[in-house]
């Protein structure tokens, strides 16, 4: 049977979006319990970021190795393994006594999160062809926002509930069922149904590596990536709050509800986008008009010296957020571009990128607001200076974008330098 024929796809599709909204959820989760683990480590607010953020640090470094891993070996077993991973990390971080435990936990889980979205991307191009791809592709995008979302009101209600410690034990317990699902989904039930493909000699990864690294559209995939995930993440995920109590004088809580505005714009652009591409049967064109959006959107905050009217910060926030739903164009791009055994690494090196820069953002902002309050007292010429960055980040996107090609390879099945065919199943 065709796995991309095959009901059972849907079957797969779910399964793993699923495992990746909870994953996803506990990326932010614990910023939820800042000042209860101050109070109960008796640390500082830097040591509690240092945990909070380790996490993500582990994510961006692990993205190529693990893409590597993926096209190796295949995404199956790497998935289970960092789902599993990411459930005892959450089960050891709910035990902890001490903040190296803490520390440790978010390490594991930060392995574990790290094969999520290269694997999960290798899967569906598996299972699906290339126009359901381009469309699917965006409702996983928005599958992660929805993650950021269960991170928010629902899990602070399951905190007050079963206090924090209660409510990141179920959620890790809750991902180890999920792995076991997977391994019954993915392994058991699909070898069941389907006729595995015999195995393939590949190129040694030094080959592949070297090949991608000097490719132009894997390094124009990753400024695409670089450019659009950076701003959102980076920004909407560290300084937005401060931003909008300090310029605006909100409360916490106002400030807040943009965030949720700008969380509604990426839920709903990353299916929309995707449905647009799929239906224009182009990636390209919209992807570069999405760059545009947000890379004007950012240049206002310049434009008003750091202090747009109320109104349009709210329409600021949505679409940029909007905007950012499209950064799944860049893997249905890596889909079309790329054979299927150098996908995984492909995928790892672009949302490397994206990644990379959503690391940068947050220490570049902080740097020119402390530098600002130093010198002059005032930390508001910080936050004009700040929006140089995601600028900047942006303007690389756009080139990423307008240097990338579409549709490189030639319709029908094709080899890469070892005659391996495109279409290789694992």
């Amino acid at each position: 049977m065709d796995k991309q024929n095959s009901n059972f796809r849907w079957v797969i599709f779910t399964s793993v979006l699923f495992t990746y909204l909870i994953m996803s959820s506990q990326r932010t989760a614990p910023g939820l319990i800042t000042d209860q683990l101050m109070n109960d480590f008796s640390v500082t607010a830097a040591t509690v970021g240092l945990v909070t953020s380790i996490q993500f640090f582990v994510y961006t470094g692990l993205q190529i190795p693990m893409g590597i891993l993926a096209d190796r070996y295949g995404p199956n077993f790497l998935l289970i393994l960092g789902a599993t991973l990411t459930g005892v990390g959450t089960i050891i971080y709910s035990f902890g006594t001490h903040e190296l435990v803490l520390f440790f936990a978010r390490i594991l889980t930060g392995i574990g999160d790290a094969t999520i979205w290269v694997n999960m991307v290798l899967i569906l191009s598996l299972w699906f062809n290339k126009k359901e791809f381009t469309r699917l592709i965006g409702f996983a995008g928005m599958t992660g926002s929805l993650g950021f979302l269960l991170a928010t009101v629902p899990f602070s209600v399951l905190i007050a509930l079963l206090g924090w410690r209660g409510a990141f034990l179920l959620a890790g317990i809750l991902l180890c069922l999920l792995s076991v699902i997977l391994y019954y989904v993915l392994v058991k039930k699909s070898q069941q149904s389907l006729i595995v493909a015999p195995k393939i000699q590949r190129e040694k990864t030094s080959v592949i590596m070297g090949r991608i690294l000097s490719d132009r559209q894997a390094w124009a995939l990753f400024f695409c990536h670089f450019g659009i995930v950076g701003g959102y993440i980076g920004f909407i995920g560290s300084w937005a709050v401060p931003y909008v109590m300090d310029v605006y004088g909100m409360t916490r809580i106002v400030a807040s509800q943009l965030i949720m505005i700008s969380l509604i714009g990426a839920l709903i652009g990353a299916p929309l986008i995707g449905w647009i591409s799929s239906c224009l049967e182009t990636i390209k064109r919209p992807y570069i008009v999405f760059h545009i959006t947000v890379l004007l959107c950012w240049s206002i905050f310049l434009l008003f010296k750091e202090h747009p009217p109320f109104y349009l910060l709210i329409i600021l926030f949505f679409i940029i957020g909007f905007g950012f739903g499209s950064n799944s164009l860049t893997f249905a791009v890596v889909r079309q571009s790329f054979p299927i055994t150098e996908t995984g690494i492909v995928t790892g090196f672009a949302n490397t990128g994206g990644f990379l820069s959503a690391v940068l953002l947050p220490s570049i902002f902080g740097y020119l607001l402390d530098y600002f309050h130093s010198t002059s007292g005032s930390i508001s010429g910080g936050y004009y200076y700040g929006f140089l960055t995601p600028v900047i980040f942006s303007i690389f996107g756009l080139i990423g974008v307008i240097f990338m090609e579409e549709k490189r390879q030639n319709a029908g099945r094709r080899s890469n330098a070892t005659g391996v065919p495109y279409d290789i199943e694992y």
